[in-house]
Formats: C-alpha cells, structure tokens, sequence
C-alpha cells in the first residue's frame, strides 16, 4: 500500500484501529505505526512505558469468525504487548539494571497478565506499565499462547 494510501486510512478511522491489519498470521503492523499517531498518544512519565496490547486474529485458523467481546476480553487478558514510548527515566536506574535496559521501544515484550494501567483511547486500549514490570521479549507475539 503507498505511504500517502496509509495516511489516509489511518485519518478515516479511529486511532489504534489503523495500526491493526486483516490477516491471520499477523494482527498489529509496527510499520503503520507512524510519527503522526505516536505524537497523538500518551507519553509516559518517569519511568513509565507505553504498550500496545496484543490485539488476536478477528478469525480462526479453521476460519470461524470470533465475537468482538471475545476479542476484547483476550486483549484485556494478553499477556504480550508492543512498546511504543519509554518514559524519559526508564531503565536510568544504574543499582536495578546494572546489565541495562531489559527492552527497548519498538519490541514485543510479556508482562504479567493484569500489570499496569489499561485504559482506552480512540480506537482502542493502551496500557502503562513500570520498567521493572517486562517479564521477557519476543519476537512474534503469536509465539505465546493466548488464552
């Protein structure tokens, strides 16, 4: 899709919704994931991050379609996520991470199932969690099983 295609369809529809593409082997495309949004969402304070929840394939691999409560519920229950921003002191802490930072921004990482704060914003769900909340990264958020 051309880059001023993108732009357009991320200003037709809700924010976080854009940055979600109709696929069965992958639901978020880190690549739509541009300046103009991310200057549109929270920034972080302190040593405080921004995820974007891991949101689930609309279908089945059998090609069932889910109910968007279901999907809902597995995005508030994931326990994977995208980091978006750090907050301007995470992971400054030389005493608590001496090997340095655990993850970085624009990685996948797994944090425990109800960390953080969740709240909603246009388009969908975000959540802030502390540096020291990241259990572990990934490389593919379909390599963790979601219940």
């Amino acid at each position: 899709m051309a880059e001023s295609a993108v732009k357009k369809k991320v200003k037709k529809e809700n924010l976080l919704n854009s940055l979600y593409v109709e696929a069965k082997e992958k639901t978020l495309d880190p690549s739509l994931i541009d300046k103009p949004v991310l200057e549109r969402l929270p920034s972080p304070t302190g040593w405080r991050m921004l995820i974007l929840p891991y949101r689930p394939p609309k279908a089945t691999k059998g090609g069932i379609l889910l109910a968007e409560k279901h999907l809902d519920e597995t995005q508030v229950q994931t326990v994977a996520g995208y980091v978006l921003k750090l907050g301007p002191l995470a992971y400054k802490d030389k005493d608590k991470f001496p090997d340095g930072p655990w993850c970085e921004e624009k990685q996948w990482v797994v944090f425990a199932r109800y960390a953080g704060s969740r709240f909603k914003i246009e388009g969908g769900e975000v959540r802030i969690l502390n540096d020291d909340e990241i259990l572990a990264t990934i490389k593919n958020p379909e390599d963790i099983l979601h219940n």
